[in-house]
């Protein structure tokens, strides 16, 4: 891809998540154009193909990767295929959007840095909620230091009934290396990290549970369920996260959880100038001045784009310009390690210090 040449995207995962993407760059027809899909299951990248006018189905990712009509590679996939996908695009040269969590665990995380370090492919995970029309806009505030020094926040995402496809690769641990804590907790830790500066992590405390995956309870509608299948990770985390500065964030999820829920995330930011929430489509800015409490509120305008609009175009953007992601391999690393450390601080019970071994 040089010059004015639109980018020529392939699509590996023809699912829900690989519907998303085709939707979302084929409304970027002046950018760019989808050339190819695959998919384990061929007849749904036959459908998809149909459905965005994409003109090679392909019959695994490998032939798709080595495509000379192909610049940059989409991997919407099953978690444990992540990064053995993401490493042959990249030793491929091709341009690489990634699903989260960027792979399985960290050992995984490490490779696809390292391979991105002697490569010249944009590598971005595709965190779409730091392209949401509210949390944009508290970051545009806490930029302008209306916000001060964020020491401490809060946030999650309790889901009451929502285990997704009970029994498939959802809730098997070695397919996806965990349940709602890798699912949805990595969106709002990789959300509330950027809030507060991207500060660095080095020490995690926390614990998981599992009390109604393996009951067969709680089964939400995302997915179909295999009732001959397996569920071995947790339905609900906690956890306590240190940073170099003294700073400190905690973080809560659940599929599955008795309490009073909306189902929304939610991020809270305390800062010694002021502070901010977010949850799901509303946001404040909280401050004090005169000795009174203000608060001001934050929604998301009329007639806004789609969080996923803004990113598709920000990867486009990075390719044309090479430069570096918003949500880059670093960013994905470090939601990994941070991952791994809750899930060994749940088995230990003892804190866990992150390993910047790199």
């Amino acid at each position: 891809m040089t010059g004015v040449n639109k980018i020529r995207i392939g699509i590996i995962g023809a699912g829900n998540i690989g519907g998303v993407h085709a939707s979302q760059f084929s409304l970027l027809s002046e950018q760019c154009e989808i050339t190819a899909i695959t998919d384990a299951y061929l007849p749904m990248a036959v459908e998809r193909a149909k459905q965005y006018d994409i003109p090679n189905v392909v019959a695994t990712a490998e032939e798709l990767i080595q495509r000379p009509d192909v610049d940059a590679v989409v991997i919407g996939v099953p978690n444990q295929y992540h990064a053995p996908l993401a490493l042959q695009a990249i030793q491929a040269g091709k341009h690489v959007l990634l699903e989260k969590p960027m792979a399985i665990d960290a050992a995984a995380a490490r490779d696809i840095w390292q391979a991105s370090q002697h490569s010249q492919s944009v590598v971005m995970v595709a965190h779409q909620m730091r392209w949401e029309s509210v949390p944009m806009q508290i970051k545009e505030q806490i930029d302008r230091g209306e916000l001060g020094k964020i020491y401490t926040a809060k946030t999650g995402w309790y889901r009451r009934k929502g285990i997704p496809g009970w029994g498939t690769w959802f809730t098997q641990m070695n397919q996806s290396g965990g349940g709602p804590l890798i699912d949805i907790g990595v969106h709002m830790l990789d959300l509330a990290l950027y809030l507060m500066g991207d500060p660095k992590p080095v020490s995690v405390y926390g614990a998981t549970y599992a009390q109604f995956g393996p009951k067969k309870k709680g089964i939400g509608t995302w997915g179909k369920p295999d009732w001959n299948g397996i569920y071995d990770v947790e339905d609900l985390a906690t956890a306590l996260i240190k940073m170099e500065d003294g700073s400190t964030l905690s973080l809560e999820v659940s599929w599955a959880v008795h309490m009073d829920t909306d189902n929304t995330p939610f991020i809270h930011l305390m800062g010694s100038e002021g502070g901010a929430s977010y949850r799901g489509a509303k946001g404040k800015l909280l401050t004090e001045k005169f000795d009174q409490a203000i608060e001001t509120e934050i929604s998301r305008p009329d007639n806004d784009e789609s969080e996923r609009a803004r990113l598709s175009r920000h990867f486009l953007e990075c390719i044309r310009e090479n430069k570096q992601p918003i949500t880059s391999v670093l960013s994905g690393l470090t939601n990994n390690l941070i991952l791994d450390a809750i899930y060994e601080s749940s088995r230990t019970g003892h804190e866990v210090k992150l390993d910047w071994n790199l």
